[in-house]
C-alpha cells in the first residue's frame, strides 16, 4: 500500500485547534492572566494581545478553510462568559454563537471546548477547583452555554484534566515554569474535575446531537538507562 491508497472514513475530521487564552488576547478576567501579571505560577510570558482572535476570528476561520481542513476546535472562555459569579454575559455568549455559525458558513465542523486550562480569576480567589462551590460554579457556566450549542456535534468538557491536576500539584510544591518533575497530580483537584465533567455531561445530554467527553494527555515516560530508582512513582 502506498500513500495514494490511504482512505479515511466518511466524517473523519481534519482540523485546527486553539485555546481561548492562547489566541484571543486580553483575557483579563482569567486566573492565568492574573498569574501572568502578579508573578505567581512561574509563568515566563504574558499573553497580552495574543493573536487578537477575539476580534479576528472570522479571518482565522477563513485560514482554516483555505488550508482544506473541515473542522475547527476552539474553546469558550469561562472567565468571559461569567465575569461575575451568577451573572453570565449575553453579549459574550452571542459572540461565541457567531463563531459557531461562522464555522457552518465555511463548511467547518465546530468542536467546542468548555474548559481549556483557564478559569475565572474569581474562582481562584474562592479557592480554585477545591473550593466548596467550584462544581456548582462550573455547572452554572455550562448551563449558560447550552443555548448556543445548537448544531455543535462535539463538545469537550475539560481539556486534559490530568495536566491541570498535575500543574496544580507542581505549584503546591513550588515548581514553576517547565522545570521537569514527577510530582503526582493533586488528588483533590482530580476528584473535583471528574465531578465537574460528570455534571457537565449530564447537562450536555439535553442538547440534541451533542456528543461530549474530555481529552486526556498521555505521557510516555522512559528512564533511558537511569534505572528503577529514577523512575516516577506515579502515572499521570
Amino acid at each position: 500500500m502506498n500513500s495514494h491508497d490511504l482512505a479515511f472514513p466518511d466524517g473523519f475530521l481534519w482540523g485546527a485547534s486553539t485555546a481561548a487564552h492562547q489566541v484571543e488576547g486580553n483575557n483579563v478576567g482569567s486566573d492565568f492572566w492574573q498569574a501572568e501579571n502578579d508573578g505567581t505560577w512561574g509563568l515566563p510570558d504574558r499573553s497580552g494581545d495574543a493573536c487578537d482572535s477575539y476580534h479576528r476570528w472570522a479571518e482565522d476561520l477563513d485560514i482554516v478553510q483555505s488550508l482544506g481542513l473541515n473542522a475547527y476546535r476552539f474553546s469558550i472562555e469561562w472567565a468571559r462568559v461569567v465575569p461575575t459569579p451568577g451573572h453570565p454575559s449575553l453579549a459574550v455568549l452571542h459572540h461565541y454563537r457567531r463563531i459557531i455559525e461562522g464555522c457552518g458558513q465555511r463548511g467547518l465542523t465546530p468542536v467546542v471546548t468548555l474548559h481549556h486550562f483557564t478559569s475565572p480569576a474569581w474562582l481562584r480567589d474562592e479557592g480554585g477547583w477545591t473550593s466548596a462551590g467550584a462544581i456548582a460554579r462550573f455547572t452554572e457556566y455550562v448551563r449558560a452555554v447550552l443555548p448556543i450549542l445548537d448544531g455543535v456535534p462535539w463538545v469537550c468538557t475539560i481539556n486534559e484534566p490530568n495536566m491541570l491536576a498535575w500543574t496544580t500539584a507542581r505549584r503546591a510544591h513550588g515548581i514553576g515554569g517547565s522545570a521537569p518533575s514527577f510530582v503526582p497530580p493533586d488528588p483533590e483537584v482530580t476528584l473535583a474535575l471528574a465531578r465537574a465533567h460528570a455534571e457537565a455531561r449530564e447537562l450536555l445530554a439535553s442538547v440534541p446531537g451533542v456528543r461530549s467527553g474530555w481529552t486526556v494527555a498521555n505521557q510516555n515516560v522512559q528512564d533511558h538507562g537511569a534505572g528503577a530508582t529514577a523512575r516516577p512513582r506515579c502515572r499521570i
